[in-house]
Parts: structure tokens; sequence; C-alpha cells
């Protein structure tokens, strides 16, 4: 069995094809004839095709004499990867695979989706971004650099002849999990994000984009070395950066005034700006803040099921006031407003901090959005905590007495063992979140945690972490993975045709995410599905934003039935006959 670790896509797939690939279970005339046919990875079968096809497509004696199944085909190359000895080397293969066969890649990816997901996404596709000069063959999706300005729209034309775009998942490559600024080698989690679309909610591979603005980086290490193959320049800031945000946007709504973008692993700042500037002229969203707050919810919803308690009696620690930071914060405050708690109530549940400490009214702040969530030093000063010296997180878990801490700093081991004993002491089953990702940045380990509360922690985290004995119990630590939410985004927006992703399309994807956590899921430890469910739930999740799209009014052609407008639009990895 190959290693069931994390890894990272490698930012080396296979040039986008100039054709759109045939539906599945169709008999289709082949876009094209001989060689064409196998180096498209959207057409080709490999040793699928069948004499018949061999010969009126002019590829005989182009492959070997037998023919194979799909399901042949993937036993076959499961089995090479069984060889490998490291999760890096599994994702090389498996990108190598996308790279020349997609039906195969997908159909692969969709039998070992629990084993192959950290593989092609997170943690491992860190490794890939941090090498993606080295291990570079050839180029999947669009790196649109400061020397294309004025001309983005012709460079993507140009790209995409022949397809449909539908989805682009679009980085500027500069926060990249928690490594920071890799320059052009965030390709790797915009091409790793589609793959898990595609896995997930069947979006058809042919109507999706990886997108790489490379405006420069600032990682002096990658400057510095003469393989690196991104623009090798400082990034490009202020107006001149707004200004080829805007022409991108302008020429991604011109060619295809319908799709939908989703903005990955960009700055806080920039996160914020863009979604401001483009919210209502592009249908869009930002994963890092929305889908992560949405993740976020809806774990602490299926905790609450346990505890059969309300969010709204609960009092909430975030600590991290990055973008997941700012996301989850707003995400809360949010569905605390769509209960009608009152917004001086909604300050009261939930307490921020930064690297500086609890974020009060009484402080200056280079980033304005923090004001959003920041305390009077009334509240503050209720809870023990007026003195602007002592409000680190130790101070604050002791005086508040949250009920849910949840972690997105990147500081490992933030919630140390006399923080978690400290808010063990005042609640008898915590909900404790370390989100940040890898998983080595992760604020506390689940094992640790437990012991730490007596076995009483509800925990998600974000990263995978093996399951924990504790006494005569197997607990199974969920994580907290973006994948439960934006594909189910993404394919309910699409289905619909949503002229813009609402605040309350994104709550009600947290809800519906927490619904379907089962009764044995959640005995079990788990505040969200297995994975194993995940193109199950996806469906679930997606007709319940889709309604909630039609209910918003935003919907340019709804559907008369969701269900049966999701399954229509769903791509299956099956092979069509040519």
């Amino acid at each position: 069995m190959p290693p069931k670790k994390n890894a990272v896509a490698p930012n080396k797939t296979a040039v986008a094809p100039n054709k759109t690939a045939v539906a599945p279970n169709k008999t289709a005339v082949a876009p094209g004839t001989g060689t064409a046919l196998l180096q498209n990875p959207l057409t080709n079968k490999g040793t699928a095709f069948t004499s018949e096809e061999r010969r009126k497509l002019g590829i005989q004696g182009l492959l070997p004499a037998a023919f194979n199944t799909i399901q042949q085909q993937a036993t076959r190359f499961y089995s090479q990867l069984s060889r490998l000895n490291d999760p890096f080397s599994v994702y090389v293969e498996l990108a190598t695979l996308q790279d020349r066969n997609e039906y195969l890649y997908y159909y692969l990816l969709g039998q070992h989706l629990e084993e192959f997901m950290p593989i092609v996404y997170t943690p491992t596709v860190g490794t890939a971004t941090q090498n993606f000069s080295s291990i570079f063959r050839h180029g999947r999706g669009i790196w649109i650099t400061p020397e294309h300005k004025g001309q983005i729209q012709s460079v993507i034309e140009s790209a995409t002849i022949g397809k449909n775009i539908k989805l682009l998942v679009v980085t500027d490559n500069e926060s990249i999990l928690g490594i920071g600024d890799q320059g052009a080698g965030g390709m790797a989690i915009s091409i790793g994000k589609l793959s898990l679309y595609t896995t997930a909610a069947g979006i058809d591979p042919a109507t999706t984009l990886p997108v790489s603005l490379d405006v420069g980086t600032n990682n002096q290490s990658l400057l510095d070395d003469p393989n690196y193959l991104g623009w090798p320049h400082k990034r490009i800031r202020g107006e001149e950066y707004d200004t080829l945000i805007d022409e991108f946007v302008d020429a991604v709504k011109s060619l295809f005034p319908e799709a939908l973008i989703q903005w990955e692993d960009f700055r806080k700042d920039n996160a914020l700006n863009i979604l401001a500037r483009h919210k209502e002229r592009v249908l869009s969203f930002n994963d890092d803040m929305q889908g992560t707050g949405a993740i976020t919810l809806a774990g602490l919803l299926s905790a609450l099921r346990v505890l059969k308690s309300d969010l709204s009696e609960q009092r909430i620690v975030v600590y991290g006031a990055g973008a997941a930071g700012f996301g989850i914060a707003s995400q809360i405050k949010i569905a605390l407003d769509l209960k009608n708690v009152p917004k001086e109530a909604i300050q009261d549940r939930l307490a921020v901090l930064d690297s500086g400490g609890l974020l009060v009214d009484d402080r200056e702040y280079r980033d304005a959005y923090k004001q959003d969530l920041q305390w009077t030093r009334d509240c503050a000063a209720k809870y023990g905590l007026a003195d602007p010296q002592k409000r680190g997180l130790a101070d604050v878990v002791k005086h508040y007495k949250p009920t849910i801490l949840i972690g997105t700093s990147g500081d490992t081991s933030a919630f140390s063992e006399d923080i978690v004993r400290s808010m063990h002491a005042n609640v008898k089953r915590p909900i404790i979140m370390p989100l940040s990702n890898p998983t080595r940045n992760a604020e506390a380990v689940p094992s640790d945690l437990l012991n730490w509360t007596d076995g009483q922690a509800l925990i998600a985290t974000g990263s995978p972490f093996p399951n924990v004995s504790y006494e005569d119990k197997e607990i199974e630590i969920g994580q907290g993975n973006n994948v439960f939410v934006f594909p189910a985004l993404g394919l309910a927006s699409l289905v619909v045709r949503a002229s813009k992703v609402t605040d309350a399309m994104i709550t009600e994807a947290a809800q519906a995410l927490a619904d379907t956590v089962s009764d044995d899921e959640l005995e079990r430890g788990l505040l969200y599905p297995s994975v194993q469910r995940l193109s199950e739930v996806t469906q679930i999740v997606a007709a319940r934003i889709a309604a909630c799209a039609l209910k918003e009014g935003v919907s340019l052609q709804p559907p008369n039935d969701i269900k049966q407008a999701i399954e229509q639009f769903i791509w299956k990895p099956e092979y069509p006959t040519y």
C-alpha cells in the first residue's frame, strides 16, 4: 500500500487540451486521431482503447496488443505506487498520471480518496510548492505575470481555445498553507484544489483552469536560486497590483461570464480588498476566509449536537487574526446574527487574539479589519482583562473561561498543557480546534488534548492526525478540511448559475455539513463526516446551498428539480466509446 501520508500536488501537470472531454457513458466522435489522442490527457484511454477503436482512430501499433478495463489499469498503477516509500514520490507519480490520462487519474483518486487526498493536497502539496522548479516537467494552467499587463485577456483566450471554462482556482502564491510566499510554485495549490473539485463534486476537468498570478516573490531564497522558474522580481504592490487583478477579473468576465473564481492563499489584506472590489462583479469567493469560516462553524455545530447546546450560549476564543481567523470570526458573527442575537451580545460571545494579545479598542492596528473583531475596553474590563499587558492567551482563558478554543495562528504548541488544563477546569467538555496547517504548525496534538482534559475534549484539526487511544476507547480525529465545503459551494453555484455567493449560502453550507454527520460518527469522535462519504456529502450540501441561492434570489436559471440538476451536471471518470 502507498504510504498514508499527506502530499503536495506538484505543479507539473498537463498542458490544457484544445478540445473539451466528451461526456461519460456515451458513444462519441473522437476529437482527433492518431498520436494526438494519446497525447491529450482528456482523450487518452491508453490500453483501454478497443481493437475497433484503434483501427478506426489510426492508433494501431501505438499500444501493446492487450485490452484493459479502467479497473485493470487502476489496479496496475496502484501496484506501482506500492513500491514507493514516501508521500512526495507518490504525489509525483500521481501527477504524472494526471498529465497523461485524466480519466484514470480521477478513477484511481476516487477509489482511494481517503488515502490519496493528503497526497494530492495538504499537507504534501506544501512540499510540491517548495520544490516547484526542481520537479517541473510541463505546464498545466496559466501563469499571469506583470509582463502580461494590457494583454491578459488574449493570454487567457489563447490558452483556452475550444474550452468552456466554468471554474478557476486562482492564487497569487503569497500565503501558501503555513509556509508563506512560494512564488510561481503556488500553482500546485490551484491544481490540487481543482482535483478535489472534480473528485468530490464531479466538475468536468475540461471546464476547469488553475491560475497562478505570478506577481513576483519576496522569498529571497527563490530569487537567489538560478533554477527558479517564476517571474524573478520582488512582489508588486499597491496600485500596480490592484490594476493587474482588475484586468484579470475583466478578462475572465469577458471570456467566461458565468465562471466561478475561487481565490486561494492571498495575504489577508489583499484577500479582503479583492473580495470588496470584485464580489459583486464576478461570481467568486475566498476559500481561506469564507471556506475556512464555514468548515469551522460546521465543526462547532457538530460538537454542539454532542453537548446538546446552542452556539449563542458559548464563549469562543479565536487565537490568530489572519485571513483564516478573520474568516472564522466573521462567519461565527454572521451565524449568531442569523439567530437574532443582539450585536452587543455577539461581541460578548467572541474574543479574538493576534500576536499582540486580545483585540481591544484601546489598541492601534495596522490592519483596519481587526477593528471589526475588537472588544470595547469596558467589555475587556468586565472579564478582568483591562490591563493591556495581561491579555495573552493564558490570561484570556483564565478570566474569560471559554467553552471553545480555535487556533489559526501557526504557533506550534500554543495550546499548552497549562492553558488547556485551565480551560478544562471551567468547562467539562471543551471544544478545541487546532486548525493551523501544515501538521507541524498545529497549536496542539489531539493525544495531548485528550490527556489534559481526561478524555473529555471534542477535537477537530486542520491537518490529518491518527486516531487516539484513550483508556479503553479509540477516538477518531476529524479534519476540518475545506474540501467538505468548497466543492459543494462551487457545484451549487454552477448548477443554479448563481450571480454571486452570499453570506447566507456560506452559512447554509456549514449547517448542511453539520447535519450530514451521523450519530455514529459523532460517537466515534468525528466532528466531520468520514472522507469516504465525501462525494455523497458534497451533493447533499450542494443541494442545500442551491436551495438557499434560489431563496436569496441570486440564481440566473433556477432548476425545476435541484437534485436532478446536480445529478445531470456531474462528470464521472468513465471512458467514452469513440
